[in-house]
């Protein structure tokens, strides 16, 4: 006979990893709690702690790379309007 492995939602693993990291209940008794097995309970936890900073900091990068994408554009513009500015003051002095 075989085993049907379970599927967990993101949502349920957060709502017992979040428990487990509290430690305010044993791994058993949130086992027993949420019908999950310890062990599942202990690598989830310690795969959310170890990614956890990696989570964070790639939100500082993605900061970073949306301020690039910004100076680059105001550079593109600055560059535009100089241009712009020197072919107005080669007309102007045409004309006067």
């Amino acid at each position: 006979m075989k085993r049907i492995q379970k599927k967990y939602d993101g949502v349920f693993k957060t709502k017992v990893v979040f428990e487990a990291i509290r430690g305010e209940n044993s791994l058993g008794e949130i086992a027993t709690q949420y019908g999950v097995h310890p062990n599942q309970i202990a690598h989830w936890r310690k795969k959310a702690l170890n990614e956890l900073p990696l989570i964070l900091s790639r939100k500082g990068e993605r900061n970073q790379e949306e301020k690039a994408g910004l100076i680059d554009e105001l550079y593109r513009q600055i560059g535009q309007l100089k241009v712009e500015l020197d072919w107005l003051k080669k007309k102007s002095q045409g004309c006067g």
